[in-house]
């Protein structure tokens, strides 16, 4: 039996089982103080049985703050807040430990109006503001800045202290010769640079003695002339000797614009626990500190591996429990085939950060409002008859919660299976988890009493409009290819991905992918297809690569395209001159022949699908609606959001301004 759900106790607090949800930014803030919106979501993953939270980052520093949504603690007036979300968690089961930190160079002043502070002048991308140089008075104001918040916390009722050392923060800006250039005291030999370290753990514990206190670091940042799992070894063995640390917090990477930002929430083109050797490597050096790990675990029994061969003494979670609050409740009682898996899009966790927006989930739409979904299951409504057209993730999730509402539900698909276009994600290599998204909705559809009709076509939303009390049409959106008038053969990605995703090119053929969108759609067929042997060219109309992929994922996948051999074109067209393909720049008219392309990939806006809409007759708007891609061609996230919530309220308009804009 799995030791994943016995007791651990880390600096005298006793925790029910070796599962806890690490921080992450949830911009659920106002004020920079917690809301009940996080309290509500926090006591959800509580409820659902993990056995310890660690908060989100909570800023130490206004300089901190960038930004009105998160978390601070800069003064006595966040102690209430902060007491009512540590109530909600222990009401509900679990342990709380406070995240502190100071962001650096990342923090984004604009909202604030304040600078990024760091060790030296030395921005954290190209293009990010370039920080302000910390005197030693302001280390001084910032060593005590970390005093405080810890005696605030200590106040508000947290179990415990997790300072966090690592992602590229503040503390790790001092650490890491990548970014700490300093000639003083506070730079240079690994002394000098872990000072700063050794001072703010001084002084929170001599403010908070007897508190659970312990860090959280980077194992590798991934970076030239950065901190590697060899030198973190050394710093975690210097404050180990130092301090009476509860626990460590084996992480990695770097808040910097490369590839280390992408693996520090590796999305589904990685390899499952691909950073699990560090926590290994830290438990054997530290075997009798506590170690929590985190390294992209999709599941519980996952996790298991990790606590049962030794490796950590718990794992966190993080994305899995967004994605299902009760995953360690359903793995407790043996019902793991009804959790709601991760698939790792980061669309709608990160993705929506990245937006300075409250996070959601493609799987999960009631992410962040807990509270309101608890008072819509209170509401009774009459039972009506309801039909759904249209069997993708929009349709089937309005199936399902109009089901779970007490609605008699008939759902028609007019495909031989549940899935809609999503299920092409299948034959994608680095998207297949989108295949696991429909085949759970599907199979939770069939786990119920709707009335299913598959291979059932519907030309003519008039006749059922008669025999059903509310019509809900969810038919998708459409792929048209444009004509580019060179007589090159012009396919729809759907087309691409059904004829050209398991066919291995022969003689190194050229093809054009154009990508109005900057989507997932035009990067994945061109990775599957440049995997697949073909020479591609991937043209973008636009100044950017990939607008909507969030830089979270973006960092990791040029690079897998640059090593494929994908030439790439920013602000470019494909036109014709004589019988040659011609990509254009449009900003300073270069241009580049493709003389033996074989066929153009046209990734072009999607059309709805929308006629059954259309054709109602007059009079009844009120029982026909139009959700997902039928309703505005988007992402897999608005179609589940919408299905979600017009199957509970059977009118997405109310659905929308009950929930807030949550």
């Amino acid at each position: 039996m799995s030791k994943v759900l016995t007791p651990i106790e880390i600096g005298g607090i006793r925790i029910k089982n070796r599962v806890f949800l690490p921080g992450h930014t949830t911009n659920f803030g106002i004020n920079n103080l917690p809301t009940e919106r996080n309290a509500a979501y926090l006591s959800a993953r509580a409820a659902g049985g993990t056995g310890l939270i660690i908060t989100e980052a909570i800023r130490v520093h206004p300089t901190s703050a960038g930004r009105s949504s998160t978390l601070g603690s800069s003064d006595d007036s966040c102690i209430p807040s902060f007491r009512k979300l540590t109530d909600a968690v222990h009401d509900n089961g679990a342990a709380i430990f406070a995240q502190i930190m100071h962001a650096g160079r990342q923090a984004n002043g604009d909202a604030t109006h304040t600078s990024a502070w760091s060790a030296s002048a030395i921005a954290w991308t190209k293009g990010g503001q370039t920080p302000h140089v910390m005197s030693q008075a302001d280390i001084a104001t910032m060593v005590s800045a970390f005093g405080n918040s810890a005696l605030r916390m200590k106040s508000a009722g947290f179990d415990g202290l997790e300072v966090h050392l690592g992602h590229g923060h503040l503390i790790q800006q001092f650490l890491s010769p990548a970014s700490n250039l300093r000639e003083d005291q506070y730079g240079g030999s690994l002394e000098n640079r872990m000072r700063f370290a050794v001072e703010v753990l001084s002084e929170i514990f001599t403010r908070v003695p007897g508190m659970a206190v312990g860090v959280r670091f980077s194992a590798d940042e991934f970076l030239p002339n950065g901190l590697d799992p060899q030198q973190m070894l050394e710093i975690v063995a210097k404050l180990n000797e130092l301090f009476d640390l509860s626990f460590i917090h084996v992480s990695h990477s770097a808040y910097h614009g490369s590839f280390t930002i992408a693996t520090q929430i590796a999305d589904m083109s990685f390899p499952h626990a691909p950073y699990r050797s560090h926590a290994s490597l830290f438990k054997d050096s530290f075997p009798k500190i506590p170690l929590l790990a985190v390294c992209r675990l999709d599941t519980i029994s996952q996790a298991s591996e990790l606590i049962d061969s030794g490796e950590a003494d718990m794992v966190g979670l993080a994305r899995p429990q967004i994605a299902d609050p009760e995953i360690v409740n359903k793995f407790a009682s043996d019902k793991n085939h009804e959790v709601r898996s991760c698939i790792a899009c980061n669309q709608e966790c990160i993705g929506r950060v990245e937006k300075n927006l409250p996070i959601s989930c493609v799987v999960n739409p009631e992410v962040g409002a807990e509270k309101k979904w608890i008072e819509i299951r209170k509401d009774t409504q009459a039972k009506k008859s309801v039909l759904i057209i249209g069997g993708g993730p929009a349709g089937m999730s309005a199936a399902l919660s109009s089901h779970e509402a007490g609605h008699c539900v008939t759902l028609i698909e007019s495909g031989a299976q549940l899935g809609g276009q999503v299920l092409l994600a299948n034959a994608l290599a680095k998207r297949d988890r989108f295949g696991l998204l429909v085949s759970e909705l599907s199979e939770r559809v069939l786990q119920t009493n709707i009335e299913l009709k598959l291979n059932t076509h519907v030309s003519d939303s008039s006749e059922f409009i008669k025999d059903y009390d509310t019509v809900i049409v969810a038919t998708g959106a459409n792929f048209v290819a444009r004509d580019f008038g060179n007589g090159i053969p012009v396919i729809t990605a759907v087309v691409a991905i059904k004829e050209l995703a398991n066919k291995k090119s022969q003689t190194d053929e050229e093809i054009i992918i154009v990508d109005e969108q900057g989507t997932w759609i035009a990067a994945s067929i061109a990775e599957q297809l440049a995997a697949n042997g073909y020479k591609i060219h991937l043209v973008s109309p636009t100044a950017s690569l990939f607008s909507q992929i969030t830089t979270y994922s973006k960092l990791a996948l040029i690079p897998r395209l640059k090593s494929l051999g994908v030439s790439m074109y920013l602000a470019s067209e494909v036109t014709l001159e004589g019988k040659n393909t011609i990509i254009s720049n449009t900003l300073n008219g270069e241009k580049t022949q493709i003389s033996h392309a074989v066929t153009v990939i046209d990734c072009a806006p999607r059309i709805a699908n929308d006629d059954l809409y259309q054709q109602a007759p007059l009079g009844q708007s009120g029982r026909i609606h139009v959700i997902g891609d039928a309703l505005s061609p988007r992402t897999v996230a608005e179609a589940t959001f919408e299905g979600h919530a017009i199957g509970a309220f059977l009118d997405l308009d109310l659905a929308v301004s009950t929930l807030g804009g949550d």
